[in-house]
């Protein structure tokens, strides 16, 4: 009996393993860039995991790999990128999932905002500034442009024509006020919010995350997020929605249709007790997931720090790491890149080189420690000729 993945998140596939395991099912992951997990294979005994080489990016290639397998009996599609390909493959061999048409709309950042704006849940796209310039099929932060002058916006727009975009390039509000993202699950027509995580962010490019945030008004928050949800037509599912807390309440960012990224899911197995993962598996199979009935915070809060290089090159070591043992909340090195990769951007994830995660009795206090452990690990990158 085999549950499949279609690529992952970088972190979380040894929880994914387990939550299979657990369910009588064995995980095979099909993927186009083994090295994205080495970090999460070397934690994990060998052959725990089916791994099938193929070009993600070729649904014909996926479906003829999927056809293999005798025994299939969920499909797992927890990644933006794959978020469409994933559907449309769930629907063809008739899985269990949400459907393509679902996935196409929320995959589309202008729709989304546009739907929103319909329900009365945000402003209208525009140009107004200041405003966000964003590529409606992007990920990661990237391809996202602050601009706040006529001049920064004209910059922008002729970056975005010499760029990489996935979909359309449009605009909508910079909102004012500190970024947070709500973590629910959807099944049967209902969200549960599992927290809140604080985000901090330099321009478009996240340093840090910590959970679970303490609100007075989480019950607000969760009501708000639910019908943010709804308003999308969010069929099931985790999601990761993040959001501007401004003087007028909450005002969506994204609408993410998967479990947070970068150690999202590991502070949530920690902060919640529980393997999360063994509710994407559940819903991969058709079954109610746990978290949808239970998710109590026993716990730590959690928190986590991005590390980027001071300047792009190929990278040629990181310094500092020894020291993580002398600080207090149990620090953990997550890397994301090794000694000889080339650190191309700076201004996004893509120039992260790891994470530092620690532990802590509040949000705050774990987040005050990931950046005082993250403070002392130095990555050296030494400029080269295809460092731009």
């Amino acid at each position: 009996m085999t549950v499949a993945a279609l690529e992952a998140l970088s972190f979380g596939l040894g929880h994914m393993v387990r939550a299979a395991s657990r369910a009588g099912e064995r995980l095979c992951l099909l993927t186009g860039v083994r090295e994205l997990y080495l970090h999460e294979l070397s934690r994990l005994p060998p052959g725990a995991v089916d791994i099938v080489d193929v070009d993600t990016n070729d649904n014909q290639a996926c479906a003829d790999v999927l056809k293999q397998i005798p025994d299939l009996h969920g499909l797992v599609n927890s990644t933006d990128t794959w978020l469409v390909p994933g559907a449309e493959l769930t629907e063809r061999f008739g899985l269990p999932g949400r459907s393509a048409e679902s996935a196409r709309f929320l995959r589309d950042k202008l729709r989304v905002r546009q739907r929103l704006h319909e329900r009365g849940l945000s402003p209208a796209p525009g140009d107004t500034l200041p405003a966000v310039l964003k590529d409606s099929a992007g990920t990661s932060s990237r391809n996202v442009w602050l601009v706040r002058t006529p001049e920064e916006l004209g910059r922008a727009r002729q970056e975005a024509a010499r760029g990489d975009l996935k979909g359309r390039l449009f605009a909508e509000p910079l909102f004012a006020g500190p970024v947070y993202s709500a973590e629910t699950i959807t099944w049967a027509g209902r969200t549960r919010l599992l927290g809140v995580f604080s985000r901090q962010v330099t321009g478009t490019r996240e340093d840090a995350a910590a959970f679970p945030v303490a609100f007075p008004a989480e019950d607000a928050i969760a009501a708000w997020a639910g019908q943010v949800l709804d308003a999308v037509e969010f069929e099931q599912g985790f999601a990761h929605v993040e959001f501007v807390l401004t003087v007028d309440g909450p005002q969506v960012v994204e609408v993410n249709a998967r479990i947070g990224g970068a150690l999202v899911g590991e502070a949530l197995c920690r902060t919640l007790g529980t393997n999360v993962y063994e509710s994407m598996i559940d819903m991969a199979l058709g079954k109610p997931p746990a978290l949808a009935a239970h998710a109590e915070r026993t716990g730590p809060a959690v928190a986590f720090a991005l590390v980027y290089p001071s300047q792009k090159g190929v990278l040629q070591g990181i310094d500092g790491l020894d020291q993580l043992p002398g600080y207090p909340g149990q620090p953990e090195w997550y890397p994301m890149r090794t000694v000889g990769d080339h650190i191309e951007h700076l201004t996004d994830q893509r120039g992260c080189v790891g994470m530092v995660l620690t532990e802590g009795p509040t949000a705050e206090l774990a987040l005050h420690r990931a950046l005082a452990a993250a403070a002392v690990v130095s990555p050296r990158a030494e400029r080269d000729a295809t460092a731009r």
